[in-house]
Order: structure tokens, then C-alpha cells, then sequence
């Protein structure tokens, strides 16, 4: 089953320009040519394609990284042909990643002792990491519920309405019921208090997020402790703890150190967060952490020797690239703690030049908060002539790429535009999108305005119209319903 779809249903064939002096006939796009054609047009063929891509660095809707040093672009191609899987054939990478889930477990606070080694694995990416520990949480709840001899083909999680897309894949893929606590106005992050309540004797675990992909908010992770080690107690249960910490798990150790959220709290027994994000590196890399080896079920775990030694592997593919591991180490050990915590204050000062050029336009209401993922989510005041939806697309008339999304319920009626601060995004491209910003509004304003149009017309014909409040929910609830369509469109893990 194909689940792409082609951008041109023009035309069956590729035409190139400049490598007409190699190649004389158009080429098939949907099946393999039957001749090869030189290097060079192949080359020329695809790059200029790529050409009418976005541009990464301007990508504001991403919290991939974008950049790297020179020096790890080298290792990366030095090691690109390296399958990690062959753990046997390419030792040192093996080394290199367990000393990255050690190093990463540290930064996490796990218990470990002095000659301990921490318990997790390298994932593609922050997905896989959470199959992965939703997988464990799973088996765990179904070995007690068998030994207790009750009915184990029920479980549930509880998580906030603001989860990325790949908890609900978890849910429907392996057959776990996913509890949603719906946001309201103001408030758009998971409440401790209305999770709990949710909590039953099939709840697998709680699933909190530090750092979420809607306005880049920290859960209160210890809240949530607190009140489920509180129901644990009246009920017998054990109900723990995941925290996605895919966005904020390298941001919050270096700039907000005296944050309870990590393997400090009892409950949190597994934590995953993105190499590929904050980690800074290229996509293509994620970690799982758990708090120690009995909340990893051995029956997970493979065993295989047909690569050479035996070699325990708890991963949902098999082969994989070793480069985004190198790359990782290399962050870890290049920047080290100052570092990390140089570049995300820096981060988070540039995410507060670009809110306070919104706040001056007097145009936006700021959606996110000061504390949390380097981010600037921000709606319109008025919403009676344009919308963020507007205001997106004519930004990529600059270059920018900028979301505008609805939250999700009971928040639906909520828009914002959303812009994330990398590590290559300056303090002159913040005051630079806020001056395009400020252009697009103005011109926005002097165009006719759409519903104030509509609702003339109407009028002079004799036509009954519908509200400027009325016309402005119909447009979100397509966008709505558009989204809905697509399934979710919350941002990249």
C-alpha cells in the first residue's frame, strides 16, 4: 500500500535543463528508467528539485536541528556507512552509545551507584524511544495482573490532549487505550489533578510531557507524583510515571537545574528525550532511559549471536546508522555542561527578543510561557479581519516557515502561530522576522477585509450573514477538520 502521494499529477515525465548535454529524453517519474544516465544528471536532476524545498534554518515550525559543526559533518560521513546493528564488526560505536546512555542517565539523575551502568538504549528517534517504553510498561502491568489472576487485556494510559502524535500511534498500535485530559483556555498542558483522576487499576502508566509541542510549557511532573504517590497509597495500585521529554530533557538539566521532573522523583521510571532536538544533533536520533533494569521486562530483550557475539538488542528495527550516535557523543563531550547551558540561555534570550517584538506590535496575545522549551507561541488580539492562518502563508512569501495550528480540545477554538528557537536562530533573525512580521500585518491591513467584505455584499443584496464571530469558528473548524484528516499534525518527533 502506497501511503505517499506525488505533488504534480501534470505530468508522467521529469524534464532537466542543465543536464539536457547528458541526457536528450525525459525521464519516468513513477518507474525506473530503463537505461542508467551519467552521474552528473542524476545529480543536477534531483538537486534541482531540492532547490524549491524550504530553506531548514528558516524551518520555524521544527525543533530538529539544522546545523552542526564542521568537524561532526566529517564524522558523520566517515561513519555513514557503518550499520550500527553490527555490534560485533563496529565495537567502538557500540562503546560510544553506551557511554551516551550513561552520560545521558547521569544528566537525568538515575540512581546508580559508583561501578553501576544506567539501563537504556539509542532509538531513530523520540518515537521509537516511547514504543518502546510504553512496551515495557505494558508487559509490566500485564505480569502483575496475571499473577494476581485478574484480567489483563485491558490497559490504558493517561495523558494530556497536548501528547504528540506518536503516543496515539503507541495507543493504536498496541492495543492500549489512550485517556486523554482535555485543555481548556489558558491552561494548555496537562492538569496533575484531573490525570489522577482518570488513573484506574489498568492505567500502564501516566504519561507527562517537559516540554510540550503546542507552547513548549513544562508539565508538573512532581505535582503529578505527589498525588499519584498519595492514590498508590489509598488504592494498592503502583501506578508510575513516563516523562516525554523529547523537547525539554536537554534544556532543563542546564537552565532550570533546581526543576524536579527526572529519575528524582520515585515514580518516573523511564524518561525518553530527542538527540535530534535540543540533544543538537542531526535527525535521526533518540534515547530511552530507564530508572533501573527492573522496569526494563527481561523478555523484552533479544538475544543474537548470527552477527558474531552474543548481543542483546530492545529495538523496534534492526538496522540503523551509526553516524546521529557518533554525532551525539560528540556534542556530549564537545560542549559538555557549560556548553549546553551556553546555548540554551542563549536560546531562551532570543526567544525573548522575538516576544517582546510581538508584544510591541500590541497585535499578538503570547500563548507560551517564559519558563520552558525556547519558544514563542502567540495568537491574534482580533480576529475579525485576518487570521493566523493568513499570516502564515504570506510569511513564506519571506522565506519563513511559521504553523498556525487549533489546540486541541477543549481549546479548539484557540489558533496560534508558533515559532521555535534553535541553536542557529540569531538574535538578528528574531528582530528580522519580527520587522517581516510587522510587514505582513500592515499589509494584511490594507487589503479588503474578508469577512467585513462578505457581510457588505451581503447586506446590500438582502442576503442573511452570518456573524464575524460565526465566519471565524466556520474557518477554524475547517482547519479543524482538515487537521483531523490528516491526523494530527502537532509537530516532528
Amino acid at each position: 500500500m502506497v501511503l505517499s502521494s506525488a505533488v504534480s499529477e501534470t505530468d508522467a515525465s521529469l524534464h532537466s535543463t542543465f543536464a539536457s548535454r547528458y541526457v536528450r529524453t525525459v525521464l519516468p517519474r513513477f518507474k525506473m528508467p530503463e537505461n542508467s544516465i551519467p552521474k552528473e544528471a542524476a545529480y543536477q536532476i534531483i538537486n534541482d528539485e531540492l532547490m524549491l524545498d524550504g530553506n531548514p534554518r528558516l524551518n520555524l515550525a521544527s525543533f530538529v536541528t539544522t546545523w552542526m559543526e564542521p568537524e561532526c559533518d566529517k564524522l558523520i560521513m566517515s561513519s555513514i556507512n557503518k550499520n550500527y546493528v553490527d555490534m560485533d564488526e563496529y565495537p567502538v560505536t557500540t562503546e560510544l552509545q553506551n557511554r551516551c546512555v550513561n552520560m545521558i542517565a547521569h544528566l537525568f539523575n538515575a540512581p546508580l551507584g559508583e561501578t553501576e551502568t544506567a539501563v537504556g538504549v539509542g532509538t531513530v528517534g523520540s518515537s521509537e524511544a516511547i514504543m518502546l517504553a510504553g512496551l515495557a510498561f505494558k508487559r509490566r502491568w500485564q505480569n502483575k495482573m496475571r499473577e494476581q489472576g485478574k484480567p489483563f487485556d485491558k490497559p490504558n494510559i493517561v495523558t494530556g490532549a497536548n501528547v504528540q502524535v506518536c503516543w496515539e500511534k503507541f495507543a493504536r498500535y498496541f492495543e492500549v487505550e489512550l485517556k486523554e485530559v482535555k485543555l481548556r483556555e489558558d491552561y494548555y498542558v496537562m492538569d496533575p489533578e484531573k490525570a489522577v483522576e482518570m488513573v484506574d487499576e489498568n492505567t500502564i502508566c501516566v504519561a507527562a510531557i517537559l516540554g510540550s509541542t503546542l507552547n513548549g510549557e513544562f508539565e508538573d511532573v512532581k505535582r503529578l507524583n505527589d498525588l499519584l504517590v498519595e492514590k498508590n497509597a489509598e488504592t494498592g495500585w503502583d501506578t508510575p510515571i513516563h516523562v516525554d521529554a523529547a523537547s525539554g530533557g536537554f534544556i532543563a538539566p542546564f537552565i532550570y537545574p533546581e526543576l524536579e521532573w527526572d529519575f528524582r522523583l520515585p515514580l518516573v521510571k523511564s524518561i525518553n528525550v530527542s538527540g535530534h532536538k535540543y540533544g543538537l544533533v542531526y535527525a535521526g536520533i533518540g534515547w530511552v532511559i530507564w530508572r533501573n533494569k527492573e522496569d526494563l521486562p527481561d523478555e523484552l530483550i533479544f538475544h543474537i549471536n548470527y552477527l558474531g557475539a552474543d548481543q542483546p538488542t530492545f529495538t523496534l528495527n534492526f538496522s540503523k546508522g551509526s553516524s546521529q550516535i557518533i554525532a551525539q557523543y560528540y556534542q556530549l563531550i564537545r560542549l559538555g555542561h557549560e556548553g549546553y547551558k551556553n546555548i540554551m540561555e542563549n536560546c531562551q534570550e532570543n526567544a525573548m527578543v522575538l516576544k517582546e517584538g510581538l508584544e510591541k506590535t500590541e497585535r499578538f496575545n503570547i500563548v507560551s510561557k517564559d519558563n520552558g522549551v525556547p519558544l514563542v507561541a502567540f495568537s491574534l488580539k482580533d480576529h475579525s479581519i485576518h487570521t493566523e492562518f493568513e499570516i502564515s502563508d504570506m510569511l513564506r512569501r519571506f522565506g519563513w516557515i511559521v504553523p498556525a495550528y487549533t489546540m486541541p480540545p477543549d481549546a479548539q477554538h484557540v489558533t496560534v502561530l508558533r515559532v521555535v528557537i534553535r541553536e542557529d536562530f540569531s538574535r538578528t533573525l528574531a528582530e528580522r522576522l519580527v520587522s517581516d512580521i510587522t510587514k505582513v500585518l500592515h499589509e494584511l491591513d490594507t487589503l479588503p477585509a474578508k469577512l467585513s467584505a462578505k457581510k457588505t455584499v451581503s447586506e446590500e443584496n438582502g442576503l442573511t450573514v452570518d456573524t464575524e464571530h460565526e465566519v471565524t469558528k466556520k474557518i477554524t473548524d475547517a482547519w479543524r477538520k482538515f487537521v483531523a484528516d490528516k491526523k494530527k499534525t502537532s509537530g516532528v518527533c
